[in-house]
């Protein structure tokens, strides 16, 4: 007998959905900063056993959207609702469990076995923990609640073995080999958008958008031109930072991780460029991989 699934991670930003999803996959698969908004696309990781296969998908937090980009990052969310054979709603010791309480009320309504994971509970005390699980139990009296910690793997393994347990008799979805759904290119983008948000301020990470115009892999070297996008032309040069330091420095971190990434050398050329207003613009959202009503 085999079993497989679509197991959906889905919650309020900065809860550690992609901190989690990389525990259970046991791969690097989704970038991971404290910023909100980290995670834009939907993004597969799938485990394999002999006799089953789990297919998790990371989403981007829910937000009310101000602009067609965020639209595109709560459509991959609501999306997650729809095809889920368990779903994993996540929270956190800090997340107010009032936040965005329609998409809790979807939630709620949702066919499909819920498994509440509170994560970061190294964070917290017993007593407080206690309460929140109770809290939690009015709420989402349907579910399963799981406490852990994410970052440490604590009680990871239980959520695990019970996400194989709840998994449908179905032949896999996807070759035994494979480990995401999306192609090398993709995880270039999100290594160097990572590395922006983790070494620029305020507005400009949430401004870019990274994309890879040649990805070349010979015997011992990748080859990688990419270009990063922003809306305007003084983000371009705090980007580039003066005499080119800053987008230098940004190179040299996304080569190093993308090395470990691939096992191979890498030869990374980064260019800056404007689109104005790329955010807002549905042609451009479309052509960057983002998914429109």
């Amino acid at each position: 007998m085999h079993r497989s699934g679509f197991v959906n991670i889905v919650g309020n930003p900065n809860v550690g959905k992609s901190t989690l999803m990389n525990a259970l996959v046991g791969e690097r698969i989704s970038i991971i900063t404290q910023k909100a908004q980290t995670t834009r696309h939907r993004i597969m990781g799938i485990v394999n056993g002999d006799d089953f296969q789990i297919v998790y998908s990371d989403t981007p937090g829910v937000l009310k959207p101000n602009y067609r980009l965020q639209e595109s990052m709560l459509n991959f969310s609501r999306s997650a609702l729809v095809d889920a054979d368990i779903l994993l709603y996540v929270t956190d010791v800090y997340d107010s469990i009032d936040k965005n309480a329609d998409f809790l009320e979807k939630v709620k309504h949702n066919a499909a076995p819920i498994l509440l994971v509170i994560n970061k509970i190294d964070l917290t005390n017993e007593d407080g923990l206690i309460a929140l699980v109770e809290k939690w139990k009015t709420v989402l009296p349907q579910a399963e609640i799981y406490p852990v910690s994410a970052k440490e793997k604590f009680n990871v393994d239980q959520l695990f073995k019970r996400i194989k347990e709840l998994l449908p008799e179905c032949p896999p979805f996807f070759d035994k080999d494979q480990l995401t759904d999306k192609p090398a290119r993709f995880f270039v983008d999100e290594i160097i958008r990572e590395k922006i948000l983790l070494n620029y301020e305020k507005e400009i990470p949430y401004s870019v958008e990274v994309v890879v115009e040649q990805f070349k892999e010979e015997e011992h070297l990748i080859r990688i031109n990419a270009v990063i996008y922003v809306e305007r032309e003084s983000q371009k040069g705090i980007i580039i930072g003066r005499n080119g330091k800053s987008l230098k420095k940004v190179g040299s971190e996304a080569r190093h991780d993308l090395e470990a990434f691939f096992g191979k050398k890498i030869f990374l050329e980064l260019f800056v460029k404007v689109e104005k207003d790329w955010r807002n613009k549905e042609s451009k959202l479309r052509s960057f991989g983002y998914q429109l009503e």
